[in-house]
């Protein structure tokens, strides 16, 4: 809850008038939810995954949430806000996908509309082979989340290793997720060739850093 806050003073710093928003690569929408129901505004979503759809349909359900690529979209509606967050940019992999999603944001603003994303750490930041642990427990529940970031080139290959322990029974499961590396002047550039003027927050509200932009 204190995130989705902080998140919507963003927007209102932003864009004090903003009432509608598109929440792209929205996961199971929880923060577009909580924006929705604590805070006033009226939120569409989409996401590539048709797992997470389902689940953001559930918890949005006056909103439209669509199962689209973010690099090659195309709706109806336009938004004074577009939200792209949680490093899901980095997803995209390569500056091209990043110059066609941002063009595809820059389309469906209305106008004096705003793009907030939230980048994936640039080149150099991330120590290869380095291991970091989470650990979750209820009474009938354990999970370790241990991974480590393997690089190469301009991608970062986060290797997830989880345990999760139930009542006589412990289960192991693994997953990647490869992000692209791109420095803070390319992502400006990227806006740039988008249609779209960028400032950049090096802090943001989790630590990566916020750009913030509007159409040119």
């Amino acid at each position: 809850m204190a995130e989705a806050a902080h998140l919507a003073a963003t927007i209102r710093a932003a864009h004090p008038e903003a009432r509608s928003l598109l929440d792209v690569a929205c996961g199971t929408a929880e923060h577009a939810r909580l924006l929705v129901e604590m805070h006033g505004f009226e939120a569409d979503a989409l996401d590539l995954h048709p797992a997470f759809v389902d689940i953001a349909r559930k918890k949005l359900p006056l909103g439209a949430v669509y199962e689209a690529d973010m690099a090659t979209f195309a709706l109806e509606a336009r938004y004074d806000v577009i939200l792209c967050l949680f490093s899901s940019i980095g997803y995209l992999r390569s500056l091209e996908n990043v110059r066609s999603a941002l063009g595809r944001f820059r389309a469906h603003l209305k106008p004096n509309g705003v793009v907030l994303v939230e980048p994936w750490f640039p080149p150099g930041v991330l120590v290869e082979g380095r291991v970091s642990t989470r650990t979750v427990k209820t009474p009938e529940l354990s999970i370790c989340r241990m991974s480590f970031p393997q690089i190469a080139c301009r991608l970062s290959h986060l290797h997830f290793h989880y345990l999760i322990g139930r009542a006589g029974l412990v289960e192991h499961t693994h997953e990647v997720h490869t992000l692209g590396l791109f420095t803070t002047d390319e992502m400006l550039q990227c806006f740039q060739d988008a249609g779209l003027k960028a400032e950049y927050d090096p802090v943001g509200p989790y630590g990566r850093g916020l750009f913030v932009a509007r159409a040119t």
